[in-house]
């Protein structure tokens, strides 16, 4: 088995490795910069500050911003919402003190199945966050409760949340 994927990472190292050295190089003073639009896009990892991983009443659905009710990630950007889903993901737990005038609280939860699932990384690109989450596979149908998972991270930078093929745009951005 070793030897069977090894062999195809050797043969991508050895044409990279062919390839840059079969590149020219030019000290041409006058060569620029590619325009912006074929830059490569910025890319950063946001600090996950804290995260909870949990059950989630789909009865309370009604809790999460309404545009993203349906989407399998999303924010919350403010304490009034996060209070109402907090009391109904930890019931008779103390609501967590965040910041919401430098944080969000991003989520990831089931849409289909029960699974468990855990936000393992967010990735900023040019603003735009992108949740990266875990999760087991089962074909368990979600019935009374769905898996969220719930991260805070650090606002600065960010104008949108990617949820799906759209991008939801953070409103206060810094």
């Amino acid at each position: 088995m070793m030897k069977r994927t090894a062999f195809p990472a050797i043969a991508c190292f050895v044409t990279l490795a062919f390839s840059v050295a079969c590149t020219e190089t030019s000290t041409d003073a006058t060569t620029q910069a590619p325009p912006a639009s074929e830059q490569p896009p910025h890319v950063e990892e946001s600090t996950i500050l804290q995260s909870w991983q949990g059950e989630y009443p789909v009865a309370r659905l009604d809790l999460l911003p309404e545009e993203q009710r349906q989407q399998a990630v999303g924010f919350i950007g403010d304490a009034e919402t996060f209070e109402a889903v907090w009391q109904a993901f930890r019931p008779g737990e103390d609501v967590p003190e965040i910041d919401f005038e430098t944080a969000l609280v991003v989520f990831a939860r089931n849409t289909q199945f029960y699974n468990r699932i855990s936000i393992g990384k967010v990735n900023v690109t040019n603003g735009v966050a992108e949740v990266l989450a875990m999760e087991t596979m089962s074909a368990m149908p979600i019935e009374d409760e769905l898996a969220m998972s719930l991260a805070v991270i650090e606002r600065r930078g960010i104008t949108a949340i990617q949820a799906g093929d759209q991008n939801v745009p953070v409103h206060g951005e810094q």
